[in-house]
């Protein structure tokens, strides 16, 4: 990846993101992003001095650089990426700042392999502002007119943008829970909810109410990994699943709704949680066929590949950039940052799915990287590399893997205790970066040559 401000050099992380013209700028911008190392987002300080403080303020404020076009280039990467996959198109929304009662956020959507959980890249973002008078007539509009209709607008994007893959399915949490949704599914994309609403079936029953009765067709213990305010633990799940048929809803205003729509309901509930905690419970709404335990079971792993979006939000905010801490009141060049930072927040995610390597293929390491990064990768790792097979990359060159082992060595991880996390991956890719520009302004032998003639 180029961060030299050589605008002829964008790297892989936002490929072309940017057009020829502010490219320059672009690329200095991308370089500031990565020199902050999860400190606070500043202009002044991605500028490094007063020079390139307002080159980039120029870049901020020109109206040719647009969040859709950065976010398009950043999506047709993608979609070279999702051919021949089972992608899960994860969609969440985080906020970026909230005074109360309203506030500014981010919705995005991010492209995961589903058998190997690789991170494919970004589907699409978009900035929503929320004012807090909204919510008592949101019924009486068109789901065209609500905010929500971004979820049924990220699944058309996710269907159109990996049109390639083998299958594409859409996951997103309770807040999408909407009929129309289900209703005006894209052609092309499976969905996967998690049920946020006990609806009314087309058989007169409720939703909840019915897979409450239905029997338990098996029973599996799931890891949960530690999170704020839960301990890591290994529950005893059990599991139900059942045919349903949604009832439109009374108010659902929209001409041509269908009157039910046919989906699969899976609950997945904790028995005897440790005191004190929580039971885990999902009830999940999928366009999957679910006929056996076995596939009752699948849904539920797919729905748990949600979490890579949340480990996105958390590089993008308190564990990497802080975005909530920028201090640019004007919303355009503050979302020109932000959707800069969103691209190389999802790269550096990369890096840290990519650490461990398998089960399935390897990412190749132009997921991250130039082509011309690799032989400095490879000096790196055998500066590294120590004498015992502990101390060596264990993963091919030419691997995403490989790349994330150098990061993280240069980090501070000592391949000896625990993982290396998005603030140490962040750490070791601005090193890496800091050394290959120190490279770049070495000149080779036939460059000297040519400087003294």
């Amino acid at each position: 990846m180029s961060l030299s401000g050589d605008g002829g050099r964008h790297g892989a992380l936002l490929g072309a993101v940017w057009r020829p013209s502010p490219g320059k700028r672009g690329a200095f911008l991308l370089a500031g992003l990565v020199g902050t190392g999860g400190g606070k987002l500043r202009v002044r300080r991605l500028g490094g001095d007063r020079a390139g403080e307002i080159r980039l303020t120029r870049f901020l404020r020109n109206e040719a650089v647009t969040c859709s076009e950065m976010l398009a280039h950043a999506a047709e990467r993608t979609a070279e990426r999702c051919a021949g996959r089972h992608v899960l198109a994860i969609q969440d929304t985080t906020v970026l700042r909230s005074p109360g009662g309203g506030g500014d956020y981010l919705h995005a959507v991010l492209a995961v392999d589903a058998q190997e959980g690789a991170i494919l890249g970004l589907i699409d973002g978009q900035f929503l502002e929320r004012d807090g008078g909204r919510r008592a007539a949101r019924r009486a509009v068109a789901i065209e007119e609500k905010e929500s209709f971004r979820w049924l607008e990220g699944a058309d994007q996710a269907a159109s943008v990996c049109a390639g893959a083998a299958c594409v399915t859409v996951i997103a949490d309770r807040e999408s829970d909407i009929f129309e949704a289900f209703a005006l599914r894209p052609e092309g994309a499976e969905l996967l909810v998690r049920a946020a609403h006990d609806r009314g079936l087309e058989d007169g029953g409720t939703l909840f109410g019915a897979i409450d009765v239905a029997p338990a067709t098996g029973q599996a213990d799931l890891d949960l990994p530690a999170r704020p305010g839960r301990k890591r633990r290994t529950a005893r799940m059990e599991a139900r699943f059942m045919a349903v048929a949604l009832a439109r809803p009374k108010n659902g205003r929209r001409a041509g709704l269908p009157a039910s729509v046919a989906l699969n309901l899976v609950d997945i509930r904790e028995i005897g949680p440790p005191p004190g905690e929580t039971a885990i419970h999902w009830r999940l709404l999928t366009t999957h066929a679910v006929t056996s335990a076995a596939e009752a079971w699948a849904t539920a792993e797919l729905y748990r590949r949600r979490w890579a979006i949340e480990q996105m939000f958390r590089t993008l905010k308190t564990e990497g950039f802080d975005i909530e801490d920028i201090r640019i009141e004007e919303p355009a060049p503050r979302n020109r940052l932000v959707t800069a930072t969103l691209i190389a927040a999802v790269c550096i995610q990369q890096l840290v799915h990519a650490r461990d390597g398998g089960p399935g293929p390897l990412r190749p390491v132009s997921d991250a990287f130039e082509p011309g990064d690799i032989p400095l990768l490879e000096a790196c790792c055998a500066q590294l590399e120590g004498k015992t097979q502990r101390q060596k990359n264990p993963h091919p060159k030419g691997s995403l893997a490989y790349a994330a082992w150098v990061c993280a060595r240069l980090g501070g991880w000592t391949g000896y205790y625990g993982k290396p996390g998005p603030v140490v991956m962040l750490a070791g890719w601005l090193e890496f970066q800091a050394r290959k520009r120190g490279a770049n302004l070495i000149p080779t032998h036939s460059q000297a040559n040519a400087q003294d003639v």
